[in-house]
This record gives structure tokens, sequence and C-alpha cells, in this order.
């Protein structure tokens, strides 16, 4: 049996993740804004103003859509119900790509409104891709899945938390959407190099980066979308870009929501750090080239 084949996507540039409190802003105005990630559950519930506002930004912007409870790694089977809501709105709104989180969110029908991280195993990596599977399946599409910020970790793994993003990726044929904040926190928190987490990623399948703001705690990081990108995370970000390449990228705030411009400028950070990456990168092939002509 052939596997399924899912229409590519386009690169998108430089967005935000959508916040009721930008709506007015945005219809309003022109920001410098190339597209916009939305809250999938924010917008199932059928009408409602939310919805007319997804509807008005929809028609000025590409959009995404951007789960938190698919809990693709929980024991429990995969939502049906959540899926068919999730298929429909995906209908109305067209979006460029569906992600959620590699995680598992509750059991036994309970949710936890957290996003718990998995045991990196053989068995975790075969059930996560098969619901992934499931998943595209229903919706006709290929997802991206998203590393989580952590603090903890499981006795019973026996992969780096790369090799099993990487491993759930090609297994179940999916993208990858990589939180550079993410990868920053959980690095200070568990003592590994970033950088070691960004090399062993497969550059084919990292489709979008997440760049957001955390809480240092001295002995611990927490990821609270709640402040402005941090320094290291931008310097991450820089190396995630000399590895990835021009991926689309998006800024997160969830609390001490700032006017838009004020994200726009931060934006306008992340526009510049890959311009100069890119630019590093068509001088060095300008200049191999050269040598190559004179070899």
């Amino acid at each position: 049996m052939n596997a399924p084949s899912y229409p590519a996507a386009r690169g998108l540039g430089f967005g935000l993740g959508l916040r009721s409190t930008h709506y007015a802003s945005i219809v309003d105005g022109s920001p410098r804004i190339d597209w916009f990630e939305a809250l999938s559950e924010n917008y199932l519930v059928p009408g409602g103003r939310p919805l007319k506002w997804l509807d008005r930004i929809r028609e000025r912007y590409p959009v995404v859509l951007h789960g938190v409870s698919m809990s693709i790694g929980s024991a429990d089977p995969i939502d049906r119900d959540y899926l068919a809501q999730l298929k429909a709105l995906a209908r109305r709104v067209e979006p460029e790509w569906i992600s959620d989180h590699l995680c598992w969110t509750g059991v036994d029908g309970g949710n936890l409104h957290d996003l718990m991280p998995l045991p990196y195993t053989e068995e975790a990596i075969r059930h996560v891709a098969r619901k992934v599977r499931q998943v595209q399946d229903v919706l006709g599409r290929r997802i991206l899945l998203e590393n989580v910020s952590s603090y903890l970790t499981y006795r019973e793994s026996t992969f780096t938390e790369w090799d099993f993003l990487a491993a759930i990726a090609e297994e179940a044929d999916c993208l990858i959407l990589l939180d550079v904040n993410n990868v920053h926190v959980s690095a200070f928190n568990h003592g590994f190099d970033p950088l070691d987490y960004l090399a062993r990623i497969p550059v084919g399948r990292v489709q979008q980066m997440h760049l957001a703001g955390h809480e240092h705690c001295g002995t611990h990081i927490i990821d609270t979308h709640d402040a402005p990108v941090a320094e290291p995370v931008w310097q991450l970000y820089e190396a995630a870009c000399r590895r990835f390449g021009p991926v689309a990228t998006m800024i997160e705030r969830d609390d001490h929501i700032p006017a838009l411009q004020d994200l726009v400028d931060e934006l306008d950070r992340a526009r510049a750090i890959a311009a100069r990456v890119a630019g590093e990168s068509v001088r060095g092939g300008a200049a191999g080239v050269a040598l190559a002509g004179h070899g």
C-alpha cells in the first residue's frame, strides 16, 4: 500500500501568535507581520466573535493552526470528536499547516491542562508515530509536532530528546515545529548542549520555529511566554537559522502582552538575524564558486 501524499506547504516569513488583545490593531492597520498562528482551541466553537475576528484576519493574512490538546502521546485513543472539530475549522480557515505538541495532556479522559513530556523509548516512538499517522489520515495533511519544555526526566528513557523527536518525525512522516526557546529551557534544566539538539534534528523536517520569553529562576528556567525573547534564545535562533535556513518563524506571547507594535519591533530582530545569516551564506557560496574557478 502506497503512503499518502500530502501537499507541500510554503515558507511564510515572520509571524506572531494571534491574541484577542490585538484583533482590532491587526484589522485596522497594516503591521509588518507576514502571518499569524491561531490557537485551535480558541476557535473550535461554531460561531461567536473570536471566529468572526479570525475570518477577517484570514482574509488579509495566511494563518496556521496550533493546538494544545491533541495529547498525541497519551495512552488514550485519539479523540475523534476533537479531530472532527479541528478538521471542520481547517476547512473554514484553510490554514497553511496544523501543529500540536509532542506530549501528553491527560489520561482516562481527564485533562491536566499542561504539556507533559514522554519517556524517550522505542515503545513510545512506535505509539506516538502510529497516532500521528491516524491524525494525518483524518486531516488529510502532515502535521507539525513541537518539542515542549521539560522539568523532569524518566528513568526508562533510552534516547535523547532530539533523537526521539527525529525518530518520530521519520517514522510518522510528519514535520517539526522547533521551539527554540524550549530547546534553551530544557538544555539549561537538564544540562545538555542546545547545539547538540539542533545538530541532530533533520533539516528537511523543520517547517516552523517558535521564539518566546521565559523566567530564569537561577537553578531552573520556566517557559512562561510572558517576557521578551531572552538573549541566549536569540543566539540559539541564529544557530538554528544557520542549520535550517529560511524557516517560518514567529514569536509567542501569552501573558503581560504588550502593544502590537512592540511585538512587531521584536519580530524585526528575528528578520534581521535571518537576513544576516542568509547573506553570509550567499557570500560564502559565492566565495566557494570563485575559488573553484581558480582550481
